[in-house]
Order: C-alpha cells, then sequence, then structure tokens
C-alpha cells in the first residue's frame, strides 16, 4: 500500500446561512483519511468544481432533487478529480490514474472501484473534465437548435453559459445572444466564446435590451437564470420556440432566502399564442466516461473550435472564498480549486 498522511483536510458547512454563503459559514477541518475497505478505491483530489447548485443543498435542497440537503457540520460534495493512490488488486485501475467522481471539498475520498473509469489523456487539460460542456451540449440538442436558429442563453457568462454559447454555433446557430450581470463579462462572451450580442442585467429593461439584440425574435432559450431573463425569453419567442430550462440561478443567486425557490411570472397568453415548447433539465451528474462524448469535445479543444474558461484557485483553505466570490459573480466560466500536488 502507498504512503499516504493519516488526516486530510474537507470544507464543512458550519451554519445555514442567510443570503449568499460567505466564508464563515464553512470550516475547513481535518478528518482521518478514509481506509478503502474490499473493492473501494483510495483517491487524492486533484481538482474539484465551485458549482452554483451548492446554493440549493445548502439551503436544504428540493423535493425531487438528485441531491440531499446539506445540515451544519456535513461535509460539502461535488464534481472533482481524483489521482488513485491505492486500487483493489487485479481490477483496472492503478495508482497514478485520474478519475471523475462526485467527492469533491475534500483531499482524500473513497469510490467504489466498480465505478471509477480511467480519464486517459483524451482531453488536453485534466480539468476539462469538469466543465459543462457536456450538459450545455444534451440540453441544447434537446431543445432541437437546427441550422439558422437564434438562440439567446440567459447566464452565458457562467460555467455552463460560457460553453453553451459556443456549442450552439457549432450546432448551427444563425445567430446567438447571452445575459449577464456584467458589462465586462458581456464584452468577453462577444469576443471570446461565440455570442453575438450580449445584453446586460440592470443596464436597462432587459425586454428591451433582446429585442434590439434580436431583433427578428427568439427560437431556442437556454435558460440558466429564470425570472427577468425568462420574461424577456418569451416576448420575444417567435412562433413554436423550444425553451430548455436549466439552472435557476435567480433564487440561487439571490440575497434573500436560501435559494431553493425561483418564482417568476410569465404571461401565459403569450405561451399559448406563440406555442412555445418549455422542458425542464436536470444534469444525472453522472462521473463515468463517455467515450464518444470525449472524442468529440476533445476534437473541439484540439481545433479551437471550444475554449473552456476557467479560473482556478489554490488550496482547499481558499474554497469557501471561492464559493462565495463565484456566487456573488465575480468570476467568468468555470471556477475550479486545485489542491497541491
Amino acid at each position: 500500500m502507498s504512503e499516504h498522511p493519516h488526516t486530510s483536510r474537507e470544507v464543512r458547512l458550519a451554519a445555514v446561512p442567510s443570503g449568499i454563503p460567505r466564508p464563515e459559514d464553512f470550516t475547513v477541518a481535518e478528518a482521518p483519511v478514509p481506509e478503502p475497505g474490499p473493492g473501494e478505491v483510495l483517491v487524492k483530489n486533484r481538482f474539484f468544481h465551485v458549482f452554483a447548485a451548492l446554493r440549493t443543498l445548502i439551503g436544504g435542497s428540493v423535493e425531487g432533487a438528485p441531491f440531499a440537503g446539506l445540515r451544519p457540520g456535513d461535509p460539502l460534495f461535488g464534481p472533482a478529480i481524483g489521482e488513485v493512490v491505492t486500487a483493489p488488486a487485479g481490477g483496472d485501475l492503478r495508482p497514478g490514474e485520474l478519475v471523475a467522481h462526485w467527492r469533491g471539498w475534500r483531499e482524500y475520498a473513497v469510490l467504489d472501484a466498480e465505478g471509477c473509469e480511467p480519464l486517459g489523456a483524451a482531453l488536453p487539460d485534466p480539468v476539462a473534465h469538469l466543465s459543462q460542456a457536456r450538459t450545455a451540449y444534451e440540453a441544447l440538442t434537446r431543445a432541437q437548435v437546427r441550422p439558422g436558429d437564434v438562440v439567446f442563453v440567459s447566464g452565458g457568462a457562467g460555467s455552463v453559459g460560457s460553453m453553451a454559447g459556443q456549442i450552439a454555433r457549432l450546432l448551427g446557430a444563425g445567430r446567438v445572444v447571452g445575459s449577464t450581470g456584467s458589462p465586462a463579462k458581456a464584452e468577453r462572451m462577444v469576443a471570446e466564446f461565440g455570442y453575438d450580442a450580449a445584453v446586460v442585467r440592470g443596464a436597462g429593461p432587459l425586454e428591451e435590451q433582446l429585442a434590439k439584440a434580436a431583433p427578428d425574435g427568439v427560437d431556442v432559450l437556454f435558460d440558466n437564470v429564470g425570472g427577468e431573463d425568462l420574461r424577456a425569453a418569451v416576448a420575444a419567442a417567435r412562433k413554436d420556440a423550444r425553451f430548455v430550462l436549466v439552472g435557476a440561478l435567480s433564487g440561487q443567486m439571490s440575497d434573500r432566502g436560501g435559494g431553493t425557490t425561483s418564482p417568476v411570472e410569465l404571461d401565459s397568453f403569450q405561451l399559448i399564442v406563440k406555442q412555445i415548447t418549455m422542458i425542464g433539465y436536470s444534469n444525472p451528474g453522472r462521473a463515468g466516461v463517455d467515450t464518444e462524448w470525449l472524442d468529440r469535445f476533445a476534437g473541439w479543444l484540439r481545433s479551437g473550435e471550444i475554449a473552456f474558461p476557467y479560473v482556478r484557485v489554490p488550496g482547499i483553505e481558499n474554497a469557501p472564498r471561492a464559493l462565495h466570490d463565484m456566487m456573488s459573480g465575480r468570476h467568468l466560466g468555470t471556477v475550479v480549486v486545485a489542491l497541491e500536488d
């Protein structure tokens, strides 16, 4: 068995916050390194994703969600990449190989060996396994993006939206418009991530901005936000528009409440008259390797057809601050905590 420390650090919820979680709502605590049992793998985490849905889990989750809520004292969790330290003899895994899993926010984790697959070297940067490109691709294909479509991506500068704009273009969209809360992010969305135009919340009525950015109307909405963005999309929708609802950031990022509701008032007459189709998409949270998807994504990355924007935050001790900064809108793209080698 490889040598490893007897203790490691993990981020725990200290108290249920009121409003956006702050660093003091968490503790970075020491815990014994877990011992793998029969058929289990010990991994040393290398990277983990700081994701918006944690706000909902911290608030207690919602009925029907794939993950239960967190209580004070619980360690956080989420998508991670870990390096195998020990693995069952005779199995397919070897020490040093990288695997994806959902036990982030800690330095060491024990996983079921049967649920682990080596990530290999398909992607030019292993951190790209934490991208939300696959979520964006699957949701956009469910919305049946067609050549020439006008696509509106709400929350276009976040971890999902920064990939969705680029993928909509690759699927044939004729015009791609995104929304954000920052003029600086809007500029980068257009310059770097495939958007033809970006509208900015707080810079005037969103419906008016979207009408100017998409004067011929919207065929597809990729909705990360809800709220004002969803109302604007209904107003701009063409007949037979297809809406796919992926996130609810207007509720999750609100400085009021617990992030477990995202109410919005819509004009149902417009839904009827325009014959809008609206579906919900929930990422199943898979951690395994899909070879077909990886080959396609790797090709896009290597050819430069897609960029994976991410912010790298060093050290688990900085993870609570990274979560607060991400929820406060400081960063563009995916926020990743990198643990020391």
